[in-house]
């Protein structure tokens, strides 16, 4: 295998898996690290690596891509193998962040030039992780910081709890989410693998072309399903019985633009909206 076709996936969860498996297809020996390699679920094909026994494989890879979120003690990928960024053999790095960076734009939109002003810790943590990767980033190798937007996709699309009737349609008018198929991220990480900005960093916005209210979402999975949608419930009423992390995704309302990374990437969303995403979802769960 050549050296430049060696990718390194920091994180096999729900989206490493799917890049994982896209990049096997497209003919790249793929290597992904885990914390309980030997129950780690790895497409076929994918070699699986303890996080910390993987310092040799992060310094044989030409391209890397980190998926695992920052903790109190910053990124972890940085914290154990940063030495492995002097092999000289890197040539492309991709961060997986959040929009959640943007902060709380009360409904306006923000797009890859937008400075990211994030409000809750956790994605104050997201940004200090985006500098932390600019920092490290070797001389003549290109990095991409990816912000992405809610994660859905086969197994994280509400069919379940609407067959459960658990499923709630909460109402705020005004508010919007930005959203990514699983399967997008891994067209969009090919493509910018693909085509890389001259050495330097970009940033991409992972989110389809249709930021949507939260009950819009749900009356399309209803109707997919057959099913009426569940009764509508005002957010004031709802918000008494959500978690502080369910707030805190409510508390902010912006729309996230997609134009520049599509143009930089050369693509076009498979799932421009969630009506695609969600009918694909279900015809594979």
């Amino acid at each position: 295998m050549e050296q430049n076709k060696l990718l390194i996936i920091a994180g096999l969860g729900y989206a490493g898996r799917a890049v994982a498996k896209a990049a096997i297809a497209a003919g790249w020996r793929v290597i992904g690290t885990s914390r309980q390699p030997q129950g780690a679920e790895a497409p076929a094909g994918v070699e699986v690596l303890g996080f910390d026994e993987a310092g040799p494989a992060f310094a044989a890879a030409s391209h890397w891509l980190i998926t695992t979120p920052p903790d109190d003690g910053g990124d972890p990928v940085l914290r154990r193998h940063a030495a492995a960024l002097g092999s000289g053999n890197q040539r492309w790095l991709g961060y997986l962040s959040t929009t959640g960076v943007y902060g709380d734009r009360g409904g306006a939109w923000v797009d890859e030039a937008t400075a990211p002003v994030p409000g809750q810790p956790r994605s104050q943590r997201r940004l200090a992780a985006e500098e932390a990767w600019r920092a490290a980033r070797p001389a003549g190798a290109a990095l991409d910081i990816c912000r992405v937007g809610g994660i859905y996709g086969p197994g994280r699309a509400p069919f379940a709890e609407l067959r459960a009737g658990v499923a709630r349609r909460v109402v705020k008018p005004g508010h919007s989410f930005s959203r990514i198929h699983r399967d997008d991220i891994a067209h969009a990480v090919m493509a910018a693998i693909s085509n890389p900005a001259a050495a330097g960093c970009r940033v991409l916005n992972f989110v389809d072309d249709e930021p949507a209210d939260s009950a819009a979402v749900m009356e399309e999975a209803a109707r997919l399903l057959g099913m009426a949608p569940p009764p509508a419930i005002p957010f004031e009423e709802a918000r008494l019985s959500m978690s502080p992390m369910a707030l805190s995704f409510w508390s902010e309302n912006r729309r996230v633009a997609n134009a520049a990374t599509k143009a930089a990437l050369g693509i076009t969303w498979r799932y421009p909206s969630y009506r695609e995403g969600l009918a694909a979802s279900l015809a594979e769960e």
